[in-house]
């Protein structure tokens, strides 16, 4: 009888990832690309300002 109740106790534990957890790393991924594209578009940024220092 004490095994069948371990046996319950220990298929409850997820092992898996939970869908909260996907979704925010979703977010926060699509955070920093969002910054990555900012920083290097856009006036006075990174790509327009690399031909200015081959002069």
């Amino acid at each position: 009888m004490v095994n069948i109740i371990e046996t319950k106790n220990e298929e409850k534990v997820n092992k898996g990832i939970t869908l909260i957890a996907l979704v925010i790393t979703i977010i926060v991924l699509l955070i920093l690309a969002g910054v990555t594209i900012a920083t290097l578009t856009g006036e006075n940024r990174s790509i327009n300002k690399s031909p200015n220092c081959k002069k």
